[in-house]
């Protein structure tokens, strides 16, 4: 199991991250939270990480602490939660608002994930509510830089867009999210950040 990756960041187009350790360039998905927190490529970065392996290939999974990480596990051993709905949870809403969501009992929030419905939301908070004890404040520790700067990506909208389908969203649906939460100056993580807070909620 890779449970830290230490490296280059060598590229970010969410949800993914290249980091380069020892010569090998590590593809690592990643939440918006952790997106957002990490440097500009070519600095250091360091990453808590989780070692997905399934019978069609292995996925490498990275966060900005380890307390996010415990909650992406704790998500996906939740039944018909996989790696990439926990994945999209843990974009959708950051990880302390998802621990606010679940100790609230509040799922209104949670139907604005792509695939998660109304009685999808309201089963995640009784199945989460005994597995949060012990889950340690999720907000970015010193360890990994944060970005001062917006994205510097010629195309953030497309970016955005490419982001937004690996969540889940449908390519038409992206692209007019993407558009309507897009302002001059602002990167790809803070128009898809845009999108995800703007986006109706699911079986309302």
């Amino acid at each position: 199991m890779i449970a830290r990756l230490r490296g280059t960041l060598l590229e970010k187009r969410p949800p993914t991250l290249v980091v380069e350790a020892h010569g090998i360039g590590y593809e690592v998905e990643a939440p918006l939270s952790t997106l957002e927190a990490v440097p500009e490529t070519g600095q250091e970065v360091v990453l808590h990480t989780h070692l997905s392996v399934r019978e069609d290939g292995q996925t490498l999974f990275g966060f900005r602490s380890r307390a996010e990480r415990d909650l992406f596990r704790r998500l996906i051993r939740i039944s018909g939660v996989g790696p990439k709905l926990a994945l999209a949870l843990l974009s959708g809403v950051d990880g302390e608002e998802l621990v606010r969501c679940v100790r609230d009992d509040d799922p209104k929030r949670l139907t604005q994930v792509p695939g998660v419905g109304r009685k999808t939301a309201e089963r995640l908070i009784v199945e989460l509510r005994d597995r949060l004890e012990g889950i340690a404040p999720v907000g970015a520790p010193a360890a990994v830089a944060q970005s001062g700067a917006a994205d510097g990506a010629s195309d953030p909208v497309g970016e955005a867009v490419e982001g937004l389908v690996a969540l889940g969203y449908k390519p038409p649906e992206a692209a007019r999210m993407a558009r309507n939460a897009a302002e001059p100056g602002l990167g790809c993580e803070a128009i898809i950040r845009r999108a995800l807070q703007r986006a109706v909620p699911r079986g309302a």
